[in-house]
């Protein structure tokens, strides 16, 4: 996902290197991948449990029910007869839409040691979902044996309010301090004051009423007749969301609401389907995953970056997920404009990194933020976000014709493209530079922001301020998307104008960044304008814009598909021929999905088709190792091995907004599947399918008012592309 703060942490960075506390590193200690939590979200909440549906409290425990960056429920534990259960299967739906955890009782012995219940004879159902800042869960308690059974169900649960930062390994000098609990015969409410003097509160509410209740447990003794099934009701609620009476029916109404919600906001997508069922499976996670961490704003959907660390506003993953979303659902990238057009910058603020007409970084609504002891309450450290906001104004006008949407965006476009030339180009090279304002703000603002990720060819670290290559070729993205703006506004004098500015930026760009010896764009100019003349993944985004002159597109793919930088699941952010390669690192090696999906989009830019479409098998056959088939933030870089599966990055967010819509953006540049909506002409330009693939349909592809669904199928040797349905004057057009 994107990194801001935590990411820029990289759990891997040795002691004499770490960055100040300021940086918020994730320690290496609290590994996800051992936990394999299962994961609900629902607007500004989200949640983490165990398979046993608990939430276990600790050092280094990142689970609990979150609300706006705080833990609102830091431990939940079930018990039947004083003992766990014991786990028989955990899963999400595939529209992530509930949590089921089936578990059974295990043998049960009295004090002489006699056995009194065997395993297997109870069995407990917890059904859970998030809606409307309420954790709702039904547990379900069938007795099958052929005796009645005395069960005694009791849950402890605890509230720590802890801040995300200090989840994340933050330490904190002071703390608030948490009121008395209040208890009711059916509901509990814990209550903590932050040092910020804001009151959070959690209020759990049971149904039926418990025989016994406390400020940390509640007791429920059932009597279940032979093969009888009792049901137990919890709400968790945040900040006073909570119904005043919880019952059956409140819950199921809830359950129905989320449920509508979702399929709501799926049914803009288009669908996919194709002839490899695991493939499929891969699909229809990415959707859920990616519509799962939507978040409603006033001005449309907004995708949240990724769970746990990253569950709130940001700026470059949201426009790069936009990006490679915007032929399934163009709807994502016009709410991605909108909210971060409400949010741009309108003055400088050291604290925020913020300049006028600069787009957002990073939101954080927790009491560290608040209190400035991290600085994210709204912070813009990042070089990319504003010139990718043009781009994706662009890429939004080109897929819909939506004219009317860029027209109220006009003039957030004019303060984005002035904040480039007057803040974004320090020093009047031409370039685009980053340097934090402040001791406190990120030192690397690219999407490589650990504090290690820029250096030279010994490893030396770079002094800013720095021009990173991707960000060069992201201006140029800007400039031609602005001259198309100010083409189909009327201005085409302006639009003649960045045209020629970026054809000057690209004969710049190809001077000062590509090296001959090294067959690539270097990573970054110093603050010297020194080369740093390392190879990188960072060179793809050069291809993904098209900034790259067409000459220097073959030695730059041979580079990046070289066994030392694509390892058989991805290209690497760094290769092995590095001095700071280091396959378990963050970014000196790691493999991210999206980073891969924008590199393959870029050679199909330039008809490199077998080439992404060997990025798209090596990280499907990624997936298909990994839980819930799902894609995370970014896997270690480690060969590939016959027979063998991928390494986990121990802290990888999962799921992640820009990794989930990664399979997305790879089908569409192996397809060529581009639109035109002034022509209501849909496209395949020199379609391909990957191996694994023998047949892809898709389902509302929609185009002005009307839409096509297409199957495209291998033929022998050819790529065959039929209209199965059209609505409207839609024209599907197919080049060889």
């Amino acid at each position: 996902m994107s990194n801001v703060s935590a990411e820029s942490s990289s759990a891997t960075a040795s002691p004499g290197l770490t960055a100040p506390v300021a940086q918020f590193f994730i320690p290496a200690a609290a590994s996800l991948q051992e936990r394999r939590p299962r994961t609900l979200k629902h607007g500004d909440c989200f949640a983490l449990f165990d398979h046993n549906g608990d939430a276990l409290s600790g050092p280094g425990s990142p689970e609990g029910f979150f609300h706006r960056d705080t833990r609102y429920l830091s431990h939940l534990y079930l018990t039947i007869n004083g003992q766990r259960p014991m786990l028989l299967s955990s899963t999400l739906r595939d529209d992530n839409a509930t949590l089921t955890c089936d578990l059974t009782n295990p043998d049960q012995f009295d004090e002489k040691g006699k056995l009194v219940l065997g395993h297997d004879l109870i069995h407990l159902r917890r059904s859970r979902f998030l809606w409307n800042a309420c954790c709702y869960e039904r547990l379900a308690v069938r007795n099958y044996d052929e005796r009645r059974q005395h069960v005694r169900i009791q849950i402890a649960f605890s509230a720590d309010f802890a801040d995300l930062f200090e989840v994340r390994g933050t330490a904190r000098a002071r703390r608030g301090h948490h009121l008395p609990a209040v208890v009711e015969q059916d509901w509990i409410l814990l209550s903590y004051i932050g040092l910020d003097d804001r009151k959070r509160s959690t209020r759990l509410s049971f149904m039926p009423e418990p025989a016994e209740i406390r400020s940390d447990l509640v007791t429920f003794d059932l009597h279940l007749e032979p093969h009888e099934t009792k049901s137990l009701f919890i709400q968790i609620g945040c900040d006073g969301t909570s119904a005043d009476r919880l019952s059956r029916l409140s819950f199921f109404l809830a359950l129905r609401d989320a449920r509508r919600a979702l399929r709501a906001s799926t049914s803009r997508a288009a669908s996919i389907t194709t002839s490899n069922e695991i493939f499929n499976e891969v699909a229809r996670r990415s959707a859920s995953d990616l519509y799962m961490l939507i978040t409603d704003k006033p001005e449309g959907p907004y995708p949240y970056a990724g769970i746990p660390w990253f569950s709130t506003v940001f700026g470059r993953d949201a426009l790069i997920t936009a990006l490679q979303t915007l032929w399934l659902d163009p709807e994502i990238a016009r709410g991605v404009l909108g909210h971060l057009a409400a949010n741009q910058a309108t003055n400088i603020d050291p604290a925020s990194d913020a300049e006028p007409g600069k787009i957002l970084h990073e939101v954080r609504c927790g009491e560290m933020a608040e209190l400035g002891e991290v600085p994210f309450r709204r912070y813009y450290g990042s070089i990319d976000s504003t010139p990718l906001f043009v781009m994706l104004a662009g890429a939004y006008l080109q897929r819909t014709g939506d004219l009317a949407t860029i027209d109220r965006l006009l003039p957030n476009l004019e303060a984005a493209l002035t904040w480039i030339d007057e803040h974004g180009d320090r020093d009047g090279d031409g370039f685009v530079e980053y340097g934090r304002l402040t001791q406190e703000g990120l030192i690397n603002q690219a999407w490589k922001d650990s504090h290690d990720s820029v250096f030279h060819a010994d490893g030396t670290l770079a002094r800013g301020p720095i021009a990173i290559a991707e960000v060069q070729a992201y201006v140029y993205g800007a400039w031609q998307s602005a001259a198309e703006i100010f083409r189909r506004t009327g201005k085409p004098e302006r639009a003649v104008s960045f045209l020629a500015r970026a054809e000057g930026l690209r004969r710049a760009f190809d001077m000062s960044f590509f090296d001959e010896e090294l067959a690539t764009y270097v990573l970054a100019l110093d603050g010297d304008k020194r080369p740093c003349r390392v190879r990188s993944s960072n060179a793809g985004h050069a291809l993904y814009t098209g900034i790259a002159y067409p000459e220097r597109v073959a030695p730059v793919t041979r580079t990046l598909m070289s066994a030392s930088s694509f390892c058989g699941w991805g290209i690497r952010t760094i290769p092995s021929t590095e001095a700071r390669y280091n396959p378990m690192s963050y970014h000196n090696g790691s493999i991210w999905p999206h980073d891969n999906a924008l590199i393959a989009s870029g050679l199909a830019r330039y008809g490199y088709r077998a080439e992404a479409a060997q990025i798209f098998e090596g990280l499907f056959a990624a997936a298909t190792y990994i839980d819930l088939r799902r894609l995370p933030e970014l896997l270690c870089g480690l060969p590939r091995q016959r027979a063998r599966g991928p390494t986990s990055y121990p802290v990888a967010c999962s799921p992640q907004a820009w990794a989930a819509a990664a399979p997305v953006s790879l089908l569409q540049s192996c397809l060529g599947l581009d639109f035109d909506p002034n022509n209501s002409q849909i496209s395949f330009n020199v379609p391909r399918l990957p191996s694994f693939l023998d047949e892809v349909t898709l389902r509302r592809l929609v185009i002005g008012n009307g839409s096509a669904d297409v199957a495209i199928r291998r033929s022998r040797h050819q790529v065959v592309v039929d209209v199965i349905n059209r609505q409207g004057d839609v024209r599907v057009l197919t080049t060889a």
